[in-house]
Order: C-alpha cells, then structure tokens, then sequence
C-alpha cells in the first residue's frame, strides 16, 4: 500500500507483474517521485515539439526559399497529426497494454525527427511533422492511463498536478533553448534536439513497469467506435471532460491573441512578453501544486467546481477590462494570471474524473478527453486569429470568457451530483 508522498507506493503483484486498473498503487518496488517524473517527461512530447521550433519560422522559410504562409502548415500539420492520433494510441493501449504502445509512439517521434531534420522541401517538412504529431500525443495519453491504472479518481487527480509541474518546464524553457539551438546550429538541430529528448523519454519510459492486466469480464481492444460512443453518451464521463475542453479553449485563445495583443497593441517587447508568458506558467504550477495537495482533502468535484468558477469569474473580469480598456496592459495581464491558475485547478481533477469511471479503458477515454479538449483548443485559437485586427485584446477576450462560461454551463448541466 501507499507508504507516503515522497517514498515508494506499493502494491500486491498479481499475475504476469501487473497491476490492477484503479488498484490505488504502483508496481512492486517502482518509486513514487520517480514513476511521477517519467509520466511528467513523458507528457512533454506537444510542448516541447511545439514551442522549442517556434523561434525557427521565419529561419526554416528563407531556408527553403518558401512564404511564411507555407512555413505555418508544419505548425498545422503537427496540430492535425497530434489530434487524430490521440484517437489512435488509447484504444491500443487499451488492447495491447500501456508501455508497448507508448513505445511505439516515441519511436515514431523520434523518426520523424529524424525526417523533419533532413527535410529537403517544404512539402516533405510538413509530410514529417504530421507523423511527429502523430508519433508525439501517444506518450501524454498513455502517461494518463497509466496514471488512472494505479490511482483511485482524488489521488490519480493529485498524482496528474504533480506530472504537471514537470510540464511546466517545457514552455519556459523550449522557446528560449530554441533560440539557442537556432543561433548556434541552424533550423534543423532543433529537430536533432528534439529526436535526443525522445529517445531519453523512451529510455525512460523502460525504467517502469506495465501497470496495466488483461481485464476479464469487459469487452477492449474490439469495437473501438462502439467504446467511443459509449463515452460520449455517457453523462458522467462528458460531465468531466467537456467543461475541462471548454475551459481549455481558453486557454487556447489566451496563446494565439497574446503575442499579437501585448507586442502590437500595447508594445511589449519580444523579451518582456516572454516574461509575461513565463509568470503566468509559474501560476499554473503554483496551482497545481496547490491541487496536488487539497483534492486528497476535498475531494476532485470541489476542486473541478471551484476551479470552474474561477475561471468563469477571472474570464468576465477581462471581458469587461479589456473592453472598456481598464487598466490598459495590466488590465489584461493580470486577468489572464488568474485565469491560468485556476486552470490547474481544472485540467488535472477533469481528466481524473472522466477517466475514473472506465478503468478498463482508460487508454480510450485519455485519447477521447484529450482530443475534445484540442478541437476545442484549435477552434478557440483559429477564432482569435481571424477576428483579431491589429492586437485588439477585445476578441481574445470575449473568446476566452465565452469558453469559461460555456464550461460553467456544461459543468452544472452534464455532472449529475454525487450520490
């Protein structure tokens, strides 16, 4: 059993060295710091292949000779192949075990950064980073499965803030070793960089144990459109996931309206908008923090409730500063500061819950929960991005509090209570 936060978490063996789904521990002698580490490492892939080539745009287009327009289809590319994949890599470890296909994935990454950094064209460039994206989003859903397969809902909610803190470090430091890399070595040793991370998360990946036995009694690995449908119908399962996709959005909207809103509407610099971004990192790791600690008190519905409100109250603060130009920059910033801490205190007690529910396929509800919360990322994104003209804060504004409400709404509809 459990032996405390920081020691060894520990649990009876059962046949072929597994453990069982929501069992409440890890496999005999895995370290729970340890075990949080890799599954933290192991939810880098999109930050990481994301945020750390973004310096390197303009670079890779006076490269290969193309207009920047071009340049950004690897930036959607990725985005495409990162969604649909998460549809795949569930089911499968549903099937086939966790660690097998999360293996596969990496692997995928890591030769696709191989073909991303020997790209001759543009064509070929956006060809690699569809299977990057692919091979990239395995990791993260199979890390949650695993998470739901040792832990009960409140502490698999505690466990996933903590493997949140270790993603945090990617957006604070990808862009800036980019810029390293790209000065350095040029466009393609960011690639070469990123196939070095893939293959140390790989190899990290083999220093833990499969935490997932074959199920009797439920029906996996067949009938994967038939699982799907059953999580969408299910109203607990949306109760969690599609509130935590709304509030995501918004997230998603506060990303693609910043650099706009704070370098051309308010002069930021390129600098201090990178510190601007990196406090308001610091504010979703303090949060999860916080969350690690009180959702063994309270419970993942308190957490998730409060969280929820908190974005729905931080989002029609700036709605009404930014529209009525309140505070100028500090009236967006500080909003937006808020908003991504109490973020933490939906992302992590959202995804325990929708998977708690399904211990026998968690792999497919991760992929389910994960690829809501990027469509409604990438619709929240591709909003701002057309309606924003000139850095005007207003339409980030009125996207990201739409997206908290709307998940405001959805939490008290689709969550029935508890018994």
């Amino acid at each position: 059993m459990r032996t405390g936060d920081m020691g060894e978490v520990r649990l009876e063996q059962t046949a072929g060295g597994n453990v069982a789904p929501g069992s409440g521990g890890l496999p005999p002698g895995t370290s729970f710091v340890w075990f949080v580490m890799v599954m933290g490492c192991l939810t880098m892939f999109g930050p990481m292949a994301i945020d750390m080539y973004l310096p390197a745009l303009p670079a890779i287009g006076a490269d290969l000779g193309v207009e920047q327009a071009q340049v950004q289809m690897t930036l959607s590319s990725f985005l495409i192949g990162y969604g649909a994949g998460q549809l795949l890599w569930g089911p499968l470890g549903d099937r086939f075990g966790r660690k097998l296909p999360a293996a596969a994935g990496v692997a995928l990454f890591v030769l696709a950064g191989v073909g991303c950094a020997l790209a001759s064209d543009i064509w070929a460039l956006t060809a690699w980073r569809v299977a990057h994206g692919v091979g990239a989003c395995a990791a993260p859903v199979i890390a949650r499965a695993m998470v739901r397969d040792a832990f009960d809902r409140d502490r698999g909610a505690s466990v996933m803030s903590l493997m949140m803190l270790v993603m945090g470090v990617a957006p604070m430091l990808a862009p800036l070793a980019g810029g390293m890399v790209l000065d350095h070595i040029g466009w393609r040793g960011i690639f070469w960089c990123l196939t070095v991370f893939g293959m140390i998360a790989g190899l990290s990946l083999l220093t833990v144990r499969e935490t997932r036995r074959p199920v009797t009694g439920a029906r996996v690995g067949g009938g994967v459109l038939a699982n799907y449908m059953l999580l969408m119908l299910d109203r607990r399962f949306m109760g969690y996931a599609v509130p935590g996709s709304f509030v995501s959005a918004g997230m998603f909207a506060y990303i693609s309206g910043t650099p706009f809103i704070y370098i051309e509407h308010f002069g930021v610099s390129p600098e201090q908008f990178g510190l601007l971004f990196g406090v308001n990192v610091v504010a979703l790791m303090v949060s999860n923090i916080i969350n690690s600690r009180l959702v063994l008190r309270h419970g993942v519905d308190r957490m998730l409730g409060w969280g929820i409100l908190a974005t729905a109250a931080t989002g029609a603060v700036l709605i009404v500063t930014a529209g009525l130009g309140i505070g100028g920059l500090w009236g967006v910033a500080v909003p937006l500061f808020f908003y991504l801490g109490a973020l933490g205190l939906v992302g992590s007690n959202g995804m325990a819950g929708a998977l708690a529910a399904f211990p026998h396929m968690a792999g497919t509800a991760s992929s389910l929960a994960g690829a809501l919360q990027l469509c409604a990322g990438a619709l929240a994104g591709g909003l701002v991005g057309v309606l924003t003209q000139g850095g005007s804060p207003l339409p980030m504004s009125a996207i990201l509090c739409s997206s908290a409400l709307a998940g405001l709404v959805a939490h008290r509809r689709l969550l029935p209570p508890r018994p």
